[in-house]
């Protein structure tokens, strides 16, 4: 057998190095958190299959506290507060959409603003309340002007998205518009093509949908959307109030 050129043996002694010390700062949490997706699947899932348990998840705690002060890219240096996520650290369904916009950069929640009302409303409608999802977005800080998130700024903040859902383990993932179903599942196929199909993210269903703001500027897309959440109610078994 052939001796090891020097030069890999310095490069594998580096990467050791690196990994020994990500685990000293305890992103071994983040790092194992993050997931691949999975191929579309066409017929409704059996709950059952569902929430597999990442190993040694991290807690939605650990996450916030490795998350810190965030100045991991540029949207740092015009936030008012990080917008890290709110509801139940065990829901069985999570949210999750684009980015925090004026109203939650200023109270640092999630959907507080016009499209969080619609958002609530949509909650609501399908016999939940607020406090027993879980929702976040894809950016945990506002781009300036509202703008499209911008692909370095996704990059930073995507392994804190997936180490909060390994955390929640939820039993569904309602992926709210092109950028958080992108992000999940590494799909560009537009969102119009994408919504009311099941895919799995994690072993967890995730469901695609519009987002409420793109509802707010066409109403009439709220009827496919309501179908989308009607599946989801489906497969969790809950029944619409009457």
């Amino acid at each position: 057998m052939s001796p090891v050129p020097k030069e890999l043996e310095d490069v594998v002694e580096d990467v050791r190095r690196y990994l020994e010390w990500e685990a000293e700062q305890g992103r071994e949490l983040i790092l194992n958190a993050i997931a691949k997706p999975q191929p579309a699947s066409a017929a409704l899932p059996a709950p059952a299959a569902v929430g597999a348990k990442a190993k040694n998840p991290p807690t939605l705690q650990e996450v916030r506290k490795e998350l810190g002060d965030c100045q991991r890219c540029k949207l740092a240096r015009g936030r008012t507060k990080i917008v890290f996520g709110v509801g139940n650290p065990k829901a069985e369904l999570v949210f999750v959409g684009e980015g925090p916009g004026a109203e939650e950069d200023a109270q640092g929640l999630p959907f507080v603003g016009m499209a969080g009302q619609l958002l609530t409303k949509m909650i609501e409608a399908m016999g939940l309340r607020r406090e027993q999802v879980y929702i976040c977005n894809v950016v945990k800080c506002r781009p300036p002007g509202n703008r499209d998130p911008e692909p370095d700024e996704i990059e930073a903040c995507e392994p804190f998205l997936k180490a909060q859902l390994a955390a929640i383990r939820p039993k569904a993932i309602v992926a709210l518009g092109r950028f958080a179903v992108q992000t999940l599942l590494r799909d560009k196929t537009p969102i119009t093509r994408q919504r009311g199909r099941w895919r799995e993210f994690d072993g967890i269903q995730l469901m695609p949908t519009f987002h409420p703001a793109y509802l707010l500027r066409n109403p009439s897309e709220k009827r496919h959307a309501w179908a989308d959440l009607q599946q989801v109610m489906k497969f969790l078994e809950k029944a619409a109030p009457p």
